[in-house]
């Protein structure tokens, strides 16, 4: 336990022993000042709306802080506690003390009482992926790595919706537009997510010349969901096959998975039999006997206007249509069922994919003959993440109301749908990536996507687009290098430029992708806090080129540095200084707790780049030149300090999926 969570503890006791009050949520802020302390708590002021309401008097809250303070006093770490303003309660931490554990790893404690489930990238298997679906991916993958950094078990899955209308359109594509039989679809050389982009938007085209052309589609999705057939073989073949290219472009940016449930298997076993029964016997749902939704099994309305049908998200709340077709609602419920161990019942699985590292990646099967008993446990969580888009809001809203109409526990309760906004590009990124960009686009400075007219970035492209910028500068920089080192540090680069533009917006922020912002060395971007760590580990190789093993110095922890003397070191303007990054460094896992507490990954991108940007003001500060000073004990504290630093920026780019080069 940090001293920051031994803090938070003894004062929830203390608001009980002395007013037997229970505060779960105790609300805590950092100063923005040193002199104001390192933990403000306003807990008085709650607690003197709390007392009022059930005692009818009025209780000031600066006498409530000053009661609660002398508890405060007595905790191990806590130099001292003052009130201040109208109540607040400021407690200053003992910095030797603090600094004397600062290196030290606590394990953290999960919340959650089993395993997480966190459901993410879930991009229909008919092309190649784009740029928006990038950001549900990395959004996820960093969802994942913050679970796991809090302590967190998690299965990480990846939704393939392989009976849906899109592969349905590519089928559509290769058995009407080309007229290819499957021999002739699997001798395809090129490369075949590209291959099907360009067919999906024909197939779009396709349509809007004659409408009538969409039979074409409902018969295909019906031979699909039958299971056999040469459609349905079609079917799997291009879902398959474009499902490896996706996992192959998520690999180039570390991103993995732990198994693949297919949508055919929630409808071929007998996953939503049971859940279709489950609704029915629990009144989750009813069979519209009039009106326009007659003949379909839909969700019990929430209010009266829902019940008239006058909303604009009536379909969202259809289940099963009048056709006798399951709509992604009431394959979703099912699906989510499942995944809380409600159903009783399992699908088959068997390898699909094996990393470089020689993990296997599974997938659900429908026969029982492909089944290998070689998977680890899958679903039965005790709660699950959706990272899906924000237009599909209000379908997954009842998403939820369907599971926990069937599951009255409260793992649904801690469930969640993390929705998150677009992605469009700059108008110069557009035009390096070889889009059109008209003069309306240019003029709103965006450029919008559409997947069905082949309007986008693929994943790929912008991948590689990104590593030949960074090259371009790493070659530069770097003519010493190999080529291979030269294009290793580019990779990380790109990917760090990437994937930390795509985190350090607020999920619910629209985004615009530019290059040249993201691959800044200047400015909040990955690249710049990459070059922080590269900047701590140019100190250390100069500390033993020097002659100074850094560790032998690195007394602080170890204790050979006088405590009395830290304080000193520690105090003052220049000690202040000090410790404000210090206490900055060290409070990644209260950040982590931050971030996982309301999904939000900005939170931790935001922090990494105030420590990578504090650390590099404390670089170039004359007055901690670390190969110059000739004090032991204050260059013991600055070599640790710098230490820390490169031990929670390292640990916090892990966690954001980036990997840091030697050298920038």
């Amino acid at each position: 336990m940090t001293v920051q969570e031994a803090v938070r503890e003894h004062l929830r006791a203390a608001i009980r022993d002395c007013y037997q009050i229970d505060l779960p949520e105790l609300g805590v802020e950092v100063p923005p000042r040193t002199e104001l302390g390192d933990l403000a708590f306003p807990v008085a002021f709650e607690l003197g709306k709390r007392l009022k309401l059930s005692t009818g008097q009025k209780h000031n809250p600066r006498d409530i802080a000053t009661r609660l303070a002398q508890s405060l006093q007595e905790i191990s770490g806590v130099e001292r506690v003052e009130i201040a303003g109208a109540g607040y309660l400021n407690v200053f931490l003992d910095r030797a003390e603090y600094l004397a554990t600062a290196m030290k790893h606590a394990t953290p404690s999960p919340q959650f009482e089993g395993k997480v489930i966190v459901e993410h990238t879930s991009v229909n298997p008919n092309k190649a992926m784009h740029i928006g679906h990038l950001r549900n991916a990395v959004l996820g993958d960093t969802t994942v790595r913050l679970l796991r950094a809090a302590g967190e078990t998690v299965e990480v899955q990846n939704y393939i919706d392989n009976t849906g209308v899109q592969v349905a359109d590519v089928v559509v594509g290769f058995k009407y537009l080309e007229k290819k039989m499957l021999d002739e679809i699997t001798s395809i050389d090129d490369r075949f997510d590209y291959y099907c982009w360009d067919l999906y938007a024909r197939v779009g085209a396709f349509y809007e010349e004659d409408p009538f052309n969409l039979e074409l589609r409902t018969r295909t999705l019906h031979e699909i969901e039958q299971g056999t057939g040469e459609t349905y073989e079609m079917s799997d073949y291009v879902s398959t096959r474009i499902l490896k290219c996706h996992l192959a472009t998520m690999q180039r940016l570390d991103i993995e998975y732990d198994v693949l449930p297919r949508e055919s298997d929630v409808l071929h076993l007998d996953i939503w039999q049971r859940a279709f029964a489950l609704l029915k016997e629990r009144g989750a749902i009813e069979y519209a006997t009039e009106g326009r939704l007659k003949g379909c099994w839909v969700m019990r309305a929430e209010d009266q206007r829902d019940a008239d049908g006058d909303t604009e998200h009536e379909a969202d709340k259809v289940i099963v249509r009048s056709n006798g077709i399951v709509t992604y609602t009431g394959k979703d419920i099912a699906f989510h069922l499942w995944k809380l161990g409600q159903l009783g019942v399992d699908f088959y699985y068997k390898p699909f994919y094996v990393y470089p590292d020689d993990r296997v990646v599974w997938v659900t099967t429908s026969n029982p003959d492909e089944n290998d008993e070689a998977h680890a446990p899958f679903g039965n969580g005790a709660a699950y993440f959706n990272v899906i888009d924000i237009g599909q809001s209000y379908p997954q809203h009842y998403v939820k109301l369907g599971v926990m109409a069937a599951d009255r526990d409260d793992r649904v309760a801690r469930s969640a749908h993390l929705a998150y906004e677009k992605v469009v590009l700059s108008a110069s990124a557009a035009e390096e990536l070889g889009q059109r960009v008209s003069e309306e686009d240019r003029k709103r400075g965006s450029v919008a996507m559409s997947g069905r007219k082949g309007l986008g970035v693929k994943v790929d492209d912008l991948i590689d687009q990104l590593q030949l910028g960074a090259l371009r500068e790493v070659t530069a920089r770097h003519s010493d290098m190999d080529d291979a080192q030269q294009r290793e540090t580019a990779r990380r680069i790109a990917i760090a430029a990437l994937r930390y533009f795509l985190l350090k917006y607020t999920r619910t922020s629209i985004i615009s992708f530019d290059f040249k912002e993201a691959l800044a060395l200047k400015g909040e971007t990955g690249p710049y806090i990459q070059y922080s760590v590269t900047r701590v580990n140019s100190i250390f190789r100069k500390l033993l080129a020097a002659g100074v093993q850094p560790d032998a110095v690195m007394s602080a922890s170890g204790g050979a540095v006088k405590k009395e003397r830290l304080r000193e070191l520690l105090t003052g303007e220049v000690g202040d200084d000090l410790w404000s990054l210090i206490y900055l460094a060290t409070r990644l896992p209260d950040t982590v707790r931050g971030a996982v507490s309301s999904l939000e990954p900005a939170i931790l991108a935001k922090w990494t780049f105030q420590l990578a940007q504090k650390f590099s003001l404390f670089y170039d500060n004359d007055r901690y030149h670390i190969l110059s000073e000739t004090d032991p004990d204050r260059r013991a504290l600055l070599i640790t300090i710098t230490a820390i630093v490169r031990q929670q920026l390292l640990a916090a780019l892990e966690i954001l999926g980036i990997e840091a080069p030697e050298r920038m």
